[in-house]
């Protein structure tokens, strides 16, 4: 049969038939993807003088193959990976940087880019072609295409390392999480956990082929949800050690020599680009800026983040009756919630059962929003069972794309929750988006329910608040299309779809009983509200331990020299004033995917940064009605329809009427 990714899918949205690829397809149609673009270049060089169309929108055409394998491959790669996945991952990703390079340090293109670009004015271009005329030539010039040939040599050679070393950090990261899993025989020993929680758990050991027991797997942040109920404190301390542990156990899993050349490389690579370190290097293409007002932010927030946790540590020991550990908190923070708040989080579980909470409160709020319509396809292949599709509809009825769901864990998935498209919205390309929100909740017995716990409803909104952003997309060009943004501006929109989780009118309608169907008490919804702000401490303080890590690895200079990670990581925080005992960092540099293995390098600041503008975009939408078309309408056009086709603050400006305030984050998290 002929390879499935050389001509575009025949399937509804152009999306991948998953029942013709095999494994097998991958590195042959990477090879003749690469080939192909790098023709199409070829022809692109050799057209004559340079015009718009026959340069800056031939290069949007190009790479039409390597855009649907790589969307495909990689896609697969962290929802459901394979050894064969694995080993071609390692084998493509030195291939992949060196062709990227090979085009974007190319000088006879860079020539025709920059001969264009000096001339922009006089072309007549309309504002979004103008911004891509002006995004190629930055992104041409943040690659390199400016360097003598023997700096650019030395360049490729970095990037094709980095691609390498972060495949590596991921394939070993996931293998590490899977070995660290926390196998229980005695079912005693599992009081506090809820039924279902228990049923997952022996479901987990069974299909990770321990035939009996209870295996309580890791989700990627240090914090693991059991710690919250399990009342043998022995078994929290097992649990909570091994994730802390992950990457720096001694063995073929270990990633602190992963952590040390990446950082080292990218140190070098941008003071080859001419910045000081790494992190100078990705915020100039942010809506920060710059570094100092990256640090200046995070130093700000740390102070008050500190002292609120440690007026909920000393909260937590007096409740505990003894000395209190890390593995203790959210066990005592969860009695504080049930006590001070009369929230127990295992009360709530029986009234956020998954499809309730998907169809009735996520679809709901967007279709009374934004008048969307969401209809389930079953005819359209899947790369795993669980995966399920909607069609999504315009409030006119037009189609508008699909949207696909991939919420269960399983070992062939690596931890945390993220949105990828398979295919991009982009008018040059007649493409309308397939969107896809991946979670890792636990999979239940066959036949029982999926009752999720309140930070995993957070979640499903957060991400699905991603898949509108790509959903909405109406640019021209796939170099804008959906959430391509700059990184301290992406999380933005997700993080305002937040809000209608807990808004009465949504949440009266999704948090119902699944057997009974009755809604959540409304004492207890309100006792839900108030405990919001309730932990608020220890969720910032960890977060800002995280994000100031990021930034302490990436501010290196090439002269720096770090030869233990887990030393490095205490000092940073130590120097930065994030060092809690009792409150590790979200993610420790072991198992940092986002900045080692992600897209966040120098980046993991842009939640709180994003926040800035979610906080104020919440107040908006209170000062002006809340749940209404008018707003949602709004909000649609001015900014999640845009995707990178306009200036990120000059769509929030032309959203809000103004620049943001830092004021409602503040309130939000007791830091005022």
């Amino acid at each position: 049969m002929a390879n499935p990714f050389l001509v575009p899918s025949e399937l509804p949205y152009g999306l991948p038939d998953f029942a013709a690829i095999t494994d097998e397809d991958y590195l042959p149609a990477f090879e003749a993807g690469m080939a192909e673009q790098r023709a199409e270049v070829d022809a692109i060089l050799d057209s004559g003088p340079p015009t718009f169309a026959d340069t800056i929108e031939a290069l949007e055409l190009s790479g039409r193959t390597l855009d649907r394998v790589s969307r495909v491959f990689f896609s697969r790669a962290g929802a459901h990976t394979t050894p064969k996945i694995e080993e071609v991952r390692a084998a493509v990703a030195p291939m992949l940087a060196a062709h990227a390079d090979a085009i974007a340090l190319d000088p006879r293109l860079f020539a025709r880019i920059a001969e264009l670009h000096g001339k922009r004015g006089e072309l007549g271009l309309d504002p979004e072609s103008l911004r891509l005329l002006e995004r190629h030539h930055r992104d041409a010039v943040r690659a390199g295409a400016e360097l003598g040939e023997a700096d650019k040599e030395r360049l490729s050679a970095i990037n094709a390392e980095l691609s390498s070393l972060s495949t590596t950090f991921s394939g070993r990261l996931l293998a590490g999480a899977n070995a660290a899993a926390v196998h229980v025989h005695d079912p005693a020993k599992l009081d506090g956990m809820s039924p279902g929680a228990i049923s997952a758990a022996a479901a987990a050991a069974k299909d990770r082929g321990h035939g009996s027991g209870f295996l309580i797997t890791l989700v990627l942040p240090t914090g693991q949800p059991v710690l919250e109920s399990l009342t043998d404190r022995e078994l929290r301390r097992e649990i909570f050690e091994a994730s802390i542990g992950r990457g720096a156990q001694g063995d073929e899993n270990d990633t602190r020599d992963v952590v040390l050349r990446l950082a080292a490389l990218r140190a070098e690579r941008a003071r080859l680009l001419g910045f000081p370190s790494h992190a100078a290097y990705v915020i100039d293409d942010n809506t920060a800026a710059s570094v100092d007002a990256v640090a200046a932010m995070l130093a700000d927030l740390a102070p008050p983040a500190m002292r609120n946790a440690d007026t909920e540590a000393a909260d937590l020991a007096a409740i505990a009756g003894h000395a209190l550990e890390p593995w203790d908190w959210a066990f005592y923070a969860e009695r504080v919630r049930r006590e001070r708040y009369e929230v127990d989080a295992a009360l709530l579980r029986p009234y956020l059962e998954l499809e309730r909470v998907l169809q009735h409160g996520v679809f709901h709020a967007a279709e009374e929003l934004y008048g969307i319509q969401f209809h389930e396809r079953h005819d359209l292949p899947t790369y795993h069972p669980d995966v399920r599709y909607w069609e999504v509809f315009d409030a006119d009825g037009t189609p508008l794309g699909l949207y696909g769901g991939d919420y269960y864990a399983r070992e062939s998935k690596r931890g945390g929750a993220w949105m990828n498209a398979l295919v991009p919205q982009a008018g040059l390309l007649g493409t309308r988006p397939v969107v896809m929100n991946t979670l890792n909740i636990a999979k239940p017995a066959e036949g029982e329910p999926t009752l999720l716990t309140i930070d995993e409803v957070r979640t499903l909104f957060h991400e699905f608040g991603h898949a509108l952003h790509g959903l909405f997309s109406a640019v021209r060009y796939p170099t804008f299309s959906g959430t391509s943004v700059p990184r301290d501006f992406v999380e933005f929109p997700s993080q305002v779809n937040e809000m209608w989780l807990e808004r009465p009118e949504i949440l009266r309608r999704y948090a119902r009983h699944h057997e009974t169907g009755e809604p959540l008490p409304p004492e207890l919804l309100e006792k839900l509200l108030a405990s919001r702000a309730y932990g608020e401490g220890y969720r910032t303080t960890e977060y800002l331990a995280a994000s100031l890590l990021d930034q302490a690895w990436h501010t290196l200079s090439v002269d720096d020299t770090v030869e233990d990670v887990l030393a490095f990581e205490a000092e940073a925080l130590r120097k930065a004033g994030i060092a809690h005992p009792l409150v590790p960092p979200r993610y420790r540099s072991t198992y940092f995917n986002h900045v080692f293995a992600g897209g966040y390098s120098a980046g993991y600041y842009s939640y709180i940064w994003s926040e800035v503008l979610d906080a104020d975009t919440v107040e908006w939408f209170a000062e002006n009605g809340g749940l209404r078309r008018e707003n949602g309408d709004h909000f649609r056009r001015e900014l999640l329809s845009r995707g990178g086709s306009v200036d990120a603050m000059a769509a929030y400006r032309a959203f809000r009427g103004r620049d943001p305030e830092i004021r409602p984050l503040l309130e939000r998290r007791n830091l005022t």
